[in-house]
């Protein structure tokens, strides 16, 4: 299984990005995704999930309104939309896969995720 995340960089707090990660190896449709960041000196934390079928998302509350995650089956890709990033988003974000059946619902552990990319650095300056 391989989780290849892409598009991390610097970006001005108040801009966009948009990050993907491209999942091989799997069978992507039975597999819940999500995006994780550890910033430097702190623990690593939940971003945001997408159900199986993007049906269903979740997000931390420090992100909601401004991170939209998306998957398209089509491809193996799931990706998140980072709007107006503030310097505290600065971290690596990695994306992960969790094939636990949960009833069309996701988990913020990262204990309960299989599978995770290497990980791509945002940086936000202000």
């Amino acid at each position: 299984v391989q989780l290849q995340a892409s598009g991390g960089g610097l970006v001005q707090a108040g801009d966009s990005l948009r990050l993907s990660c491209a999942a091989s190896g799997l069978t992507f449709t039975n597999y819940n995704m999500a995006w994780f960041r550890q910033a430097p000196g702190k623990e690593r934390e939940f971003v945001a999930a997408v159900s199986r079928n993007g049906g269903m998302t979740d997000y931390a509350d420090s992100v909601k309104g401004r991170f939209t995650a998306s998957r398209d089956n089509t491809r193996n890709t799931v990706s998140l939309q980072m709007n107006s990033p503030k310097p505290q988003d600065t971290a690596v974000y990695y994306c992960t896969a969790d094939l636990t059946w949960r009833a069309g619902k996701t988990t913020t552990f990262a204990t309960e995720y299989d599978f995770w990319g290497q990980g791509t650095l945002v940086t936000v300056s202000s």
